[in-house]
């Protein structure tokens, strides 16, 4: 816990434009960031041209620039982070969409996806963003448990909700992005069929 608290008040400092506190936070959340990054990577060939280190950068770049940082603790931090990342790969995958290679990524111990995995990543992405806008909260629990790999505690935590909460917020978004991903897809299919 002393490193959660340590990272916590290093957030604290950074956010009241201390810059020195970022050097000092650096070496204890980029093991994080490099973990999540690496995550997101691990359903990538070899040679793609992004790889978790470059990820967890361009995520960190994106963090340190950010006007409006105030950290509450180490798990807010890590849920910004892989927002970030997030939208690092939505960039990537687009640019890379218009050689028509999708960018799959594993979405391991989600049974709803157990079938399809590894998973088009901007189809994933486009059905969590209709999730966000039907059930906010639901979205945001699978964005932090899949885009960021935090617990059901931190998450619990961070949003302010039960466990018990956070399992059916899950249960509930995996399932309706699971619909929107199958929809989707047999959209395409018919599309592609009739062109």
């Amino acid at each position: 816990m002393a490193g959660s608290e340590a990272i916590t008040k290093l957030l604290h400092r950074w956010s009241e434009g201390d810059d020195q506190a970022l050097n000092q936070l650096i070496p204890l959340v980029y093991p994080d960031l490099r973990r999540i990054a690496a995550y997101h990577m691990q359903g990538e060939r070899r040679e793609h041209t992004l790889q978790p280190t470059a990820l967890a950068n361009e995520a960190y770049l994106k963090l340190a620039r950010s006007p409006n940082r105030r950290w509450e603790n180490r798990a807010h931090f890590l849920a910004v982070a892989a927002r970030a990342m997030r939208q690092v790969l939505i960039d990537h995958a687009r640019a890379r969409n218009r050689d028509k290679r999708p960018i799959l990524i594993p979405l391991e111990g989600i049974e709803a996806f157990a079938a399809e995995k590894p998973v088009d990543f901007l189809l994933l992405n486009e059905a969590l963003d209709k999730l966000t806008v039907m059930e906010a909260r639901k979205a945001r629990v699978v964005e932090l448990r899949i885009f960021g790999g935090l617990k059901d505690s931190e998450i619990t935590v961070l949003l302010g909700i039960s466990n018990s909460t956070v399992e059916r917020d899950f249960k509930f978004g995996i399932a309706h992005l699971h619909r929107l991903m199958s929809k989707e897809d047999g959209t395409d299919r018919r599309a592609k069929a009739a062109g």
